[in-house]
């Protein structure tokens, strides 16, 4: 049995509550050579899309053999699955509502595994809080040694979420926003690459359309370049197409929304 070091975690449960505290007693009490590792526990409240978009952006910054423990979940309690996913560099465990897929596919996946063994769940368990009775055991027992097909039975009709994909329609870009920050800036779903296509540089001023309303902006290097309070592009540390404001919120003063449409093109003169 090969023992792994690190359990990161993610969650909506916010901290005023012990549910995170819980989680991680369980695991050391299972595991107690283990590392864990707060991604967020700041997620909004049974967002999956953006608990999905989170997780999808830290992991390639994570050792191999990380197990990322993910609890987003609205469905609890019902006929959704608890589920380990196996990849070429990690494990996850979370709930099969497409949380753990955007990060998972991108790493290539092996198997899924449907948790079923009662052995590795606290007994007595509620339908109310997985995270501590199936979920937070599943990682910590993976993080001993484990192997996840001992746990339960593999699977093939998981949930696979899907993430709108940008278009280009003659020379303009239609995305979506998909991220907003705690300082407001607004992620959209337009990488760079796109961009170039329409031969968008930085310096460039871009017309931007959303929600009715027109707004013309300037693609900037970095968020300082901008006059404070001014209205500005970027391209953020996601490779993503980011509206923002120099000391500012933008999704304040937009009223934007994940999910929201967004249309960018260069400014014609």
């Amino acid at each position: 049995m090969v023992k792994r070091d690190i359990i990161a975690i993610l969650t909506d449960f916010g901290l005023r509550d012990p549910y995170v505290a819980i989680m991680k007693g369980v695991i050391l009490s299972i595991a107690p050579h283990v590392k864990i590792i707060d991604i967020t526990h700041e997620v909004e409240k049974f967002n999956v899309k953006q608990g999905a978009f989170i997780l999808a952006s830290v992991v390639r910054y994570f050792p191999r053999n990380t197990i990322y423990l993910c609890v987003v979940d609205p469905g609890v309690g019902t006929k959704r699955r608890p589920i380990i996913v196996e990849t070429n560099r990690s494990t996850f465990v979370g709930p099969d509502n497409g949380i753990l897929m955007l990060a998972a596919h991108s790493e290539g996946i092996l198997r899924v595994i449907e948790i079923r063994n009662p052995k590795y769940m606290l007994k007595g368990r509620s339908s109310t809080f997985h995270g501590r009775d199936i979920f937070a055991p599943a990682a910590a027992y993976l993080a001993i040694g484990v192997d996840a097909g001992e746990m339960g039975e593999k699977i093939e009709d998981y949930i696979r979420m899907p993430f709108p994909e940008p278009a280009i329609y003659e020379k303009r870009i239609i995305g979506e926003i998909i991220y907003i920050d705690g300082f407001g800036n607004v992620v959209t779903n337009i990488p760079y690459e796109l961009l170039k296509k329409l031969n968008i540089k930085y310096g460039d001023q871009l017309l931007i359309k959303f929600k009715g309303k027109e707004s013309n902006i300037i693609l900037r290097r970095s968020y300082g370049l901008g006059k404070e309070n001014e209205l500005l592009a970027v391209i953020d540390s996601f490779n993503l197409l980011e509206i923002a404001i120099n000391k500012g919120s933008a999704s304040k003063r937009l009223g934007a929304k994940i999910g929201d449409q967004i249309t960018v093109e260069i400014k014609q003169f």
